[in-house]
């Protein structure tokens, strides 16, 4: 007797998800607005493939190289699949030898972390990048990425706030207090989970797990549990005389002054926190950090007056966390050729970003209407369906660029018809008599009753159009009727 075959598990595996319908739409209206965004600033595209060689992606990302997925052995070449976009750039500049580029990427990243869906926290998610490259003065990219970020929240309709810290002005901190060298990065990741974990508990991780003396930790708790405006912030550390006199530090408040300058003539002043707590785990960042948060709709802007408040566990953190992150990171490039490039870039979470707008937009708002016009027709007892008809008429909607759809049966039946058409916006009704005399009937849809509360009434089947004029009526009525979402 043959065995029974194992029943195969019919699901996504943990983490990654299928896209179709109104979801598929709305994550394709977020890259055409963010994408539309990077070409305003100049933006060139790039592709590079979805694996890399493992040496490339090694030694980059500090405690989150645990999360990369590695590949078997494939013809001597060990690989991975890439865990982010500014690598694999990274490694484009150098085997190129590209001095200068505006450049952005929307394409999948992968990482072996612990999904949780409903917050948008995927092992299998898109990243949209642009990065500027290239020896310029110093914060005029930067201040420039801090103006794609705002441009592109406005286009998407969603309030945020930019977090910002200077990594020579963390490293600087950590050094007064009496940080080791070789412990800077691993404190900075514990710092990093201020947004996440209270004060209590990355003060435990730092003392418990990473060795660092309890005093240490407490005296770097004086400085990162603080956040303010760029100009407050920048009086908030000056006035501590041992912060002032360290040299990192004075390196990253020249920054930060420049910051305040260009970010206040581009409009973005307003948007932006000066947060210390923010760290940025990855270890090839080397100069400003930033972070982005949709703001929670209970708080309001921080009055521009106050002293740097103290920060709290999720303090202004929304359900799904941050939705982009970036900083300068000017030493990377140097790793894999000759010559050093500075860089500074922004990752758009495209995944977090679909979560908070498809909670806004809602379920019956979120429904997709793949087609404008459908097309269908009724008759008596002698129907044939009017199949040829009916194919003519979407044919000329279709050479139009209008979307429009039919039943695919010879001989449909009404109630089927309008049911089919619940979500369409506007239908072609066709009858033996109009066609006789060169004329259909539109007729504006869409009302969610369909079946028998749409059609139960023959003699209001809207206006007779010829079929000459159908296509500029049929624009017309989609430009000047509210009518359900694409």
């Amino acid at each position: 007797m043959a065995s029974k075959e194992a029943k195969i598990s019919l699901k996504a595996p943990k983490g990654t998800r299928d896209w179709s319908g109104a979801d598929l739409l709305l994550r394709d209206h977020v890259f055409e607005t963010i994408s539309n965004i990077f070409k305003l600033h100049g933006g060139t595209p790039l592709d590079t493939p979805v694996f890399e060689l493992k040496e490339i992606l090694a030694g980059k990302y500090g405690e989150e190289a645990r999360l990369i997925y590695n590949l078997e052995d494939q013809g001597g070449e060990l690989c991975a699949l890439r865990y982010d976009l500014t690598v694999p750039f990274a490694r484009w500049l150098a085997m190129n030898n590209v001095q200068q580029i505006k450049r952005y990427q929307i394409a999948k990243v992968y990482r072996r972390d612990q999904p949780a869906i409903a917050r948008g926290r995927m092992r299998e998610f898109y990243q949209c990048d642009f990065d500027i490259a290239g020896a310029y003065d110093p914060i005029i990219p930067d201040a420039e990425i801090l103006r794609v970020i705002v441009e592109t929240f406005d286009a998407l309709g969603l309030d945020i706030t930019i977090k910002t810290n200077h990594r020579r002005i963390l490293d600087g901190i950590f050094s007064v207090a009496g940080v080791p060298a070789e412990k800077i990065r691993p404190i900075s990741s514990a710092v990093d989970k201020l947004d996440k974990e209270p004060w209590e508990a990355v003060k435990k991780e730092m003392v418990e797990q990473k060795g660092l003396p309890e005093e240490v930790a407490d005296k770097i708790g004086v400085f990162v549990l603080n956040r303010g405006t760029i100009d407050e912030m920048i009086e908030f550390i000056k006035a501590d005389p041992n912060l002032s006199a360290n040299e990192e530090i004075k390196a990253g408040l020249a920054d930060m002054d420049l910051l305040s300058t260009y970010s206040k003539e581009l409009g973005t002043f307003d948007k932006v926190s000066f947060d210390l707590s923010l760290a940025r785990g990855l270890d090839y960042y080397t100069g400003l950090i930033f972070e982005v948060i949709q703001k929670p709709a209970n708080t309001k802007d921080q009055d521009g007056t106050r002293y740097p408040e103290k920060s709290s566990k999720n303090a202004d953190a929304s359900a799904v966390g941050s939705i982009a992150a970036g900083g300068r990171y000017d030493n990377l490039v140097g790793m894999y050729g000759k010559k050093q490039i500075p860089c500074v870039g922004i990752s758009f979470g495209v995944d977090r970003i679909f979560t908070i707008l498809k909670a806004r937009r809602g379920e019956k708002e979120g429904r997709s209407r793949q087609v404008d016009v459908y097309v269908m027709a009724f008759g008596g007892k002698e129907f044939n369906g009017l199949l040829l008809e009916r194919m003519s008429v979407a044919r000329q909607l279709w050479e139009a660029g209008i979307r429009a759809e039919f039943s695919a049966k010879v001989k449909p039946r009404l109630p089927q018809q309008f049911k089919a058409a619940e979500e369409v916006p506007l239908g072609v009704i066709l009858g033996q008599d109009e066609l006789a005399e060169g004329k259909v009937r539109l007729k504006v849809l869409g009302t969610g009753k369909g079946g028998k509360e749409e059609e139960k009434d023959e003699k209001d089947q809207g206006q007779l159009v010829s079929r000459e004029n159908l296509v500029e009526e049929v624009k017309k009525l989609l430009q000047t009727h509210t009518l359900p979402i694409r």
